[in-house]
């Protein structure tokens, strides 16, 4: 199968929400948003883009929320930056975007590199987080002493392997992008995507210059460890989380292992709920979408989570 030509215009795929430009951070980010009331931010993890939360825009609207799903840098219909993949750095765009849609603050919900971006913003900007929902990402700290102490388990192997210059670029375009769709399936469980939405991701992927900064942010994990940068920002996330989190994960999560996911809590000095999802993978929000809309929204209407 042969995709056709990649453009931005692929990734404003059609539905009830609307799209448009938001300028954050120094850079121009593609929304897509739907729904009126308190603002929920959707941040997407790798190799996808917004449209992983196309069903929780809609639970969410529905809940009477104003659903945001936003492609993070150098993904999608956002810029492509020739720097600035850093965490911190990241996690300003994300806290740009709260700014610039008009809002004093915002209901995180991240899944992979979105959920560490999420954990980062909850630190960085604690005034602009209202609560913090990561999904298959640990806290920042617990990953990295997870990818330490085993270099060849789960996601630790996978973060590896993208250190080799260009090379990991070239396998993830090479026949119109199908090694993308091989670790989608692979990192689900029993309820494999659809062709339809395999495609999607491949094609957003094909975007020019979309394979290098997809891979940056995990370039800078491991190469940052004994630079400066790397260490300043390590210490930084040791300020804990104050804000309410709920914290979801697949039990058959091959790439984020529970019990490195497990042990975020420590890092949160506030309502912390932990919900595991039974038969599901890496992608619990597209797996098992009623379910999580389900835990989701009612975890947010929620005034005393902590019950």
């Amino acid at each position: 199968m042969t995709l056709p030509a990649a453009d931005t215009q692929a990734v404003r795929l059609e539905g009830p929400w609307t799209h448009r430009d938001v300028a954050a951070n120094g850079a121009r980010f593609h929304i897509a948003e739907l729904g009126e009331g308190p603002l929920v931010l959707m941040l997407h993890g790798f190799p996808q883009f917004w449209w992983t939360w196309r069903e929780q825009l809609t639970a969410l609207a529905d809940a009477g929320y104003r659903a945001v799903a936003m492609d993070l840098r150098g993904v999608g219909g956002s810029d492509r930056t020739p720097r600035g993949y850093d965490p911190g750095n990241l996690a300003l765009d994300v806290t740009g975007v709260i700014r610039s849609l008009g809002e004093p603050d915002a209901a995180l919900v991240g899944h992979g590199l979105g959920g560490y971006l999420a954990w980062t913003a909850a630190v960085m900007r604690p005034q602009l987080v209202r609560r913090l929902v990561p999904v298959s990402m640990p806290h920042p700290r617990r990953w990295r002493a997870a990818m330490l102490a085993d270099l060849r388990g789960g996601s630790s192997s996978f973060v590896w392997g993208l250190q080799r210059p260009w090379l990991p670029e070239r396998q993830l375009v090479a026949d119109d992008a199908a090694e993308v769709g091989e670790l989608i399936r692979d990192w689900s469980g029993p309820h494999q995507p659809d062709d339809k939405t395999v495609d999607a991701y491949r094609q957003a992927m094909l975007i020019p210059s979309t394979a290098h900064c997809s891979v940056e942010p995990y370039r800078w994990l491991i190469r940052s460890l004994a630079r400066p940068d790397g260490v300043q920002f390590y210490r930084r996330m040791r300020r804990p989380v104050r804000v309410p989190v709920l914290h979801l994960h697949g039990s058959l999560d091959p790439v984020m292992r529970t019990r490195t996911a497990a042990g975020s809590g420590e890092f949160v000095e506030a309502p912390y709920r932990w919900r595991l999802f039974d038969g599901v993978g890496h992608f619990p929000h597209e797996e098992d979408p009623a379910a999580f809309s389900a835990e989701l929204v009612n975890w947010l209407r929620d005034p005393e989570p902590d019950r």
